[in-house]
């Protein structure tokens, strides 16, 4: 392995402020990639340590803490209850506070405590909820998977539960109305799982995602209950060029009940409905309505033989 000299008489020292200089400059000409001058901003890392925290007490034993029992699990929950809350708390605060400041409107620090604490009280006490809907999810995925063992198997091993599991909390978070935190959640599943699923979306009970790279749902989509999916799935807008003109309107389609969408599949448009339980086949685009019980698939490919012994 090559010395790289760090000592104070090396050349580049001489160079630091020239550089700082430098950096400067570039803050001053591109304010848009630095957060200088301005006081609120949730903390990335923070967030995710909420997930971290919230992960052990919806799944308790398959995360945090394997020596669980029912004598020891009230204590170890209550501990981790009372630093989540602390957390929760203090970047919900920051994130309120952070969208006044942004939107350059007075910013009452105590206000904003008071609506922090009410959304974390709401949000601590939506996890019972939380733990029996995920349930449903789970119980899909092996309904869903021959290859599925157990539960066990799924809740430590698979990534479309676990994109899920962030998406539930992201999305009440969104439902309250908390700015940011939603989004760094549901981007931190991303990250992990290749699973791409907007805290905006609306996901119905005993949800299923099959494999999940590359899935993609989009912020007004809509899904009914006991929907499976399938990797590479994308339900998003039919007219993205249009940016931010399309903000607040129904961009994603409405995937009604017991749907099944097979790998690769592109499903198009605020006013595109998949009706309840149809089928649709990999790899089809659809941009219209599909009505219910149907099963839409391509022309199976024609096979082409050659005799190459006949040359």
């Amino acid at each position: 392995m090559e010395n790289i000299c760090v000592c104070r008489t090396c050349p580049l020292e001489a160079e630091i402020p020239c550089l700082v200089d430098k950096m400067m400059a570039s803050y001053q000409a591109i304010p848009q990639t630095h957060y200088l001058n301005r006081r609120y901003l949730p903390s990335r890392s923070e967030t995710v340590d909420i997930l971290q925290l919230m992960l052990p007490v919806l799944f308790p034993g398959y995360h945090g803490r394997q020596d669980l029992t029912f004598n020891n699990v009230p204590f170890y929950v209550g501990e981790l209850l009372t630093e989540l809350s602390s957390k929760l708390c203090i970047q919900i605060w920051r994130a309120c506070t952070y969208e006044l400041e942004a939107r350059n409107q007075p910013v009452s620090e105590e206000a904003c405590r008071d609506q922090a604490r009410t959304t974390t009280h709401t949000i601590l006490n939506r996890i019972p909820v939380l733990r029996e809907i995920l349930a449903g999810d789970v119980q899909a995925a092996y309904d869903g998977d021959p290859a599925a063992v157990n539960a066990d198997e799924i809740i430590l091993a698979y990534p479309g539960l676990f994109a899920i599991i962030i998406h539930r909390i992201a999305h009440e978070l969104y439902e309250l109305k908390v700015p940011l935190l939603p989004r760094i959640f549901s981007e931190h599943a991303h990250a992990v799982t290749g699973i791409d699923i907007h805290p905006g979306a609306k996901i119905g009970r005993n949800f299923f995602i099959d494999h999940g790279t590359g899935v993609v749902i989009g912020e007004t989509t809509q899904i009914g209950n006991n929907v499976k999916v399938y990797q590479g799935v994308t339900l998003g807008a039919l007219a993205p060029a249009l940016g931010q003109a399309l903000r607040g309107q129904k961009r994603h389609p409405t995937i009604e009940d017991d749907v099944t969408l097979y790998a690769n599949a592109t499903i198009l448009g605020g006013s595109t409905v998949i009706g309840k339980g149809s089928v649709i086949g990999g790899n089809v685009s659809i941009i219209n309505s599909v009505p219910p019980g149907c099963t839409v698939s391509l022309k199976a490919p024609e096979l082409k033989y050659k005799n190459h012994k006949s040359e």
